[in-house]
């Protein structure tokens, strides 16, 4: 089995919060890290000791507990916008990997409850600290149940910012050549000024 398929079915373990707490920046990223041999099976606090089992289960490896370097398990929570705190900076917006805020620039924000995946990474930026995480209502889902729509709604998100970057490079290339051409006209006016003047001159 290669390591991108193997990383494969690990990812499919793995609940797709995109919290970071594993060391990685992506739950992708952690499964390809345990595929090479490159962390352990153990650094997920949001998979926690089932996800643990399964991952043991899948590479034939010993099942062991939660790294307390990377957190603690813990009921399922989503995050809290005291809206009448909120200054609408947007640096949670920019911080969330799975759009689920929703606002804009000096506008009140608000987590949308569905969408949340409880990652936590909307705490740190927040400059005025309106987000709290409090338990999330039970759907009746397990963690890999949900996985799949969280891990949609990462994916699409960063395609998004990678067109993103794309065209403003694009706009950015157009702009400095326009500049450039713009330079270079202006030289060959200011030269040919210069030679009329001089012309005229004799």
């Amino acid at each position: 089995m290669s390591d991108s398929s193997l990383a494969t079915r690990i990812d499919a373990l793995l609940p797709q919060t995109q919290c970071t707490r594993c060391g990685y920046p992506a739950c992708r990223d952690y499964a390809q890290a345990i595929a090479d041999d490159a962390a352990d099976i153990n650094q997920c606090p949001p998979g926690g000791a089932a996800g643990i089992a399964l991952l043991a289960t899948l590479l034939d490896r010993t099942r062991k507990p939660l790294n307390p370097a990377n957190g603690v398990e813990k009921p399922r929570e989503i995050a809290v916008i005291d809206e009448a705190i909120c200054i609408g900076c947007t640096k949670c917006i920019q911080a969330c990997p799975a759009d689920a805020i929703l606002g804009a620039s000096k506008v009140m924000h608000t987590i949308l409850v569905d969408e949340c995946s409880g990652c936590e990474l909307c705490i740190a930026p927040c400059p005025v600290d309106c987000i709290a995480m409090v338990p999330a209502p039970d759907d009746g889902r397990s963690v890999l149940e949900r996985a799949p729509h969280y891990r949609k709604r990462y994916l699409v998100r960063h395609a998004r910012l990678l067109r993103d970057a794309e065209e403003a490079a694009v706009e950015l290339s157009a702009r400095k050549a326009e500049t450039s051409s713009n330079s270079v006209s202006d030289a060959v006016a200011r030269a040919r000024a210069r030679k009329a003047s001089r012309g005229s001159a004799t």
